[in-house]
């Protein structure tokens, strides 16, 4: 039966944030809040955990799930070939509404879906996602609904559509916005603007002026 506990309260916060630990660390699924939606997500190297999540949400292989982590110093050891410009956004807007599509190393053993290599990675300015991911380190999240209907911005709308998939739910409230993170492709030589969400081109470009939008 899955569980919920709200965050406002300390004790069952802390409660939470345990047993949601615990949860990943089993390969079952949690609902976190973040700083754009709710997410739904799962230890980023199980297989079989991602699977589920991609199941749970209706989703198919060909829409890997981002990975959330907790610093920013956790991506030397995911991806490669991350350029000087990549930093940069990173010291920027990271923890914020930031998704930086990068190459991951060669030598991981993850399965996100159809990644042909690469990793959406974003590190969420969200008290409660942060202590979760510093505590069970990168974690595949996807935005908390069924693939087609409205990313959830309470714990309830979550909750709603996901039922008993999902082991642990922690309530942080309602989020500040329905708005999802920008996407920015930083695997060329050129930073490109995938998808322009809480981060407009222009805000981008004025820490990379070399920013190019996907056509």
């Amino acid at each position: 039966m899955a569980r919920r506990y709200e965050c406002g309260d300390p004790v069952d916060r802390a409660t939470g944030l345990r047993e949601a630990a615990a949860a990943v660390r089993r390969g079952e699924l949690v609902v976190l809040p973040t700083d754009t939606v709710y997410g739904v997500g799962c230890d980023a190297f199980s297989a079989q955990a991602v699977a589920d999540l991609l199941l749970a949400k209706g989703r198919g292989r060909a829409m890997p799930s981002p990975v959330l982590i907790g610093s920013p110093n956790t991506l030397h050891g995911l991806v490669t070939d991350f350029s000087e410009q990549a930093w940069e956004l990173v010291d920027a807007f990271w923890p914020g509404p930031l998704t930086l599509v990068a190459r991951h190393q060669p030598s991981l053993s993850w399965d996100l879906g159809e990644t042909r290599g690469t990793v959406a990675v974003r590190m969420p300015l969200h008290p409660v996602a942060i202590e979760l991911l510093t505590d069970v380190g990168p974690m595949a999240v996807s935005s908390a609904n069924l693939t087609g209907y409205p990313s959830p911005q309470d714990c309830d709308a979550a909750q709603n559509m996901l039922g008993e998939a999902v082991a642990v739910y922690l309530d942080g409230g309602p989020t500040p916005a329905a708005v999802p993170s920008s996407i920015v492709d930083v695997t060329g030589k050129v930073p490109v603007l995938l998808r322009a969400g809480a981060l407009g081109a222009d805000r981008l470009r004025e820490v990379v002026p070399d920013l190019e939008e996907a056509r």
